[in-house]
Order: C-alpha cells, then sequence, then structure tokens
C-alpha cells in the first residue's frame, strides 16, 4: 500500500494523493518522540519535505526550525509557519473549506467519504489494469506474479469494506439516531440504502476471491476480471451518489439539532470509538485517501476529543 511518506517504487493504481508535491528543502524537528504534538508536527512536515531531520529530545514542547528560524507554540501556530515556509501543499484549512461553525461530526463524515471516495477510485483504476493486462504481470517487482497481484488487490478491498462496513454503523448507530430524535423517519431512505449495499460489497470480496482459484490468462479469469471491474464501477458511483446526497439531504440538518460544544465532542468520540478498526490497524490505509489538509484536518478531529496517548498511538502508525 503506497503512502505519503516512502520513495520506494509504486504502481500507479498506489499513488496517494500528494506523492507528487514534496519539497527538498530542509526542516528540523526537535521533540519528545512519544508526545502527540511533536509526532502530529512530524507528520505535518512529511507531507512537506523529504529532506526532515528529527531529533528526539526531553522537552515536552517541539521546536521547529527552517534555516535559521524557530518556532514553538500553540499547534495551529506552528503548522501556519509550517504552511508559511513551504505553502504546497496546504495544511491549515480556510474557514470556507472546514465550515468554522459546521458540527464537527458532519467534518469526520464528509472526510470519511473523500477517503472512501478516493480508494474506490483506485480500484476501479486497478481493476481496469488488470483487465487490460488478461493475466499478464505489470512490470513492477513490487507486483509480484499475477496471482500475487490478484492478493494484493483482494487485501486492499477487504481493507476498504471493513471502512465502509465501519462507517456505515457509525452512521447506523450514532449519526442517524441524532437525526430521528428531531424528526421520525428522517433517515429511513439512507438505512435501507446501507441495506442494499452490503451484499453488493461482501459479493464483491467473493468475486475477488474466487479470481484468485482461477488459472491466470485463462478465458474465464479473463471474463472474471471484467466483472469485477463492472461491478467496482457500479459500486463507485452509487457510493458517490449516496455520499453526496448524504452531505445534501441529510448531514446539513445536524445544525438544527443545536448541539453544544461538549455534546458535539461526545458525538464524536462515540463515532470513532463504533469505527476501532479504521482508527487502529487501517488507520494508516485510511488517511492514504485524504489530502494532506485533509488528514490533518481530521485529526484535528481526533485531537479534540481523544487522550493523548490513543492520538500518539495513531500518528505513530501513520508515520512508522
Amino acid at each position: 500500500m503506497g503512502n505519503c511518506f516512502t520513495s520506494s517504487k509504486q504502481s500507479m493504481t498506489e499513488i496517494a494523493p500528494c506523492d507528487f508535491i514534496k519539497s527538498a528543502q530542509a526542516f528540523r524537528l526537535y521533540g519528545d518522540p512519544i508526545s502527540s504534538l511533536t509526532l502530529y508536527l512530524h507528520l505535518a512536515l512529511l507531507y512537506k519535505t523529504r529532506a526532515l531531520q528529527f531529533t528526539p529530545t526531553d522537552d515536552p514542547i517541539p521546536v521547529v526550525q527552517f534555516g535559521p528560524e524557530t518556532v514553538s507554540g500553540s499547534r495551529e501556530m506552528m503548522v501556519r509557519f509550517i504552511d508559511e515556509k513551504l505553502p504546497q501543499p496546504p495544511l491549515m484549512v480556510a474557514v470556507e473549506e472546514g465550515g468554522e461553525t459546521a458540527v464537527l461530526v458532519v467534518k469526520m463524515v464528509a472526510l470519511q467519504h473523500r477517503s472512501v471516495v478516493w480508494h474506490l477510485e483506485r480500484m476501479v483504476r486497478w481493476s481496469e489494469d488488470l483487465v487490460t493486462r488478461g493475466g499478464r504481470r505489470n512490470g513492477d517487482p513490487t507486483m509480484g506474479s499475477a496471482r500475487m497481484e490478484a492478493r494484493k488487490f483482494g487485501k486492499s478491498y477487504s481493507q476498504l469494506l471493513e471502512v465502509m462496513v465501519e462507517h456505515a454503523q457509525m452512521e447506523e448507530r450514532v449519526v442517524f439516531p441524532l437525526l430521528e430524535t428531531a424528526e421520525r423517519g428522517l433517515c429511513k431512505a439512507a438505512n435501507e440504502e446501507h441495506g442494499r449495499d452490503l451484499p453488493v460489497m461482501n459479493g464483491i470480496r467473493e468475486d475477488i476471491k474466487s479470481i484468485g482459484v482461477l488459472d491466470t490468462g485463462s478465458h474465464d479469469y479473463r471474463e472474471a476480471l471484467r466483472n469485477l471491474s463492472t461491478r467496482l464501477k457500479s459500486l463507485l458511483e452509487h457510493s458517490k451518489e449516496h455520499f453526496q446526497e448524504e452531505e445534501r439531504d441529510l448531514l446539513p440538518l445536524m445544525e438544527a439539532l443545536e448541539l453544544g460544544k461538549d455534546q458535539q465532542l461526545r458525538v464524536l468520540e462515540q463515532c470513532i470509538d463504533v469505527m476501532q478498526g479504521t482508527h487502529s490497524h487501517l488507520f494508516s490505509f485510511f488517511v492514504v485517501g485524504l489530502l494532506p489538509r485533509e488528514a490533518m484536518q481530521y485529526l484535528d478531529l481526533i485531537i479534540s476529543c481523544k487522550e493523548e496517548k490513543l492520538v500518539a498511538s495513531m500518528l505513530r502508525r501513520i508515520i512508522e
């Protein structure tokens, strides 16, 4: 699985959104290696430069150095300093993008939609490439043989499936019940769509398993690949339409609930708790589907409601 922090050769099906936009200008970071703030800044700098020099210290307050300039302070102030020195890719979220007054859970759900769509688009491109090659190797040694690549494809889809299932569960257990307290039946259509989608998603997983036992290059193998690619394209288009409907028709109604800040943080924490896999062993996979500023915004949401130890653990998963 490609990510933003490696220079190894990657298949075009595995390029993450930020892979082409890193500078070689040097930054230095000094700080406690187990501190969530140090790890947060470490990640921010990995999005910006290939020339990051990190020096562990015992100081709980990290320091960022660029040339002769150094800065230490709040998370926001230090990220703004990094953005000023290397504007691309931007990490700070403009008010009109982030929605300063938007309900926190609405921001989280929308960002999850972005990641899922990116991963689905990637799976579609990969499946189209497999169809074009019809069982031949793609020439990338990291992919291995055609059968090895099929296993990698299956693993990647299984990871995405787990994220998508947890996302649906989070909406069904936390977001939709909140909206239903204001108006019963408001989320009926969205719940029904979830019920229709799950068999389709599981069916694609079974199709991938079936392809794995067919003779590579055979007529049945090529036909199965074509059918799989068609089903993935259909899932992508349906998911995009479903997400757009939620963001247009349902999520804006969260504003009408008039949740206080403490209530919003409790709801946010409940959402993260439901999606345990996404926020543990799948977190690196999930974050790859976000642009740098989106990834930092998502981390800001987690930091707002979770304890230091958990946040540090999640950040280490990405960096390592």
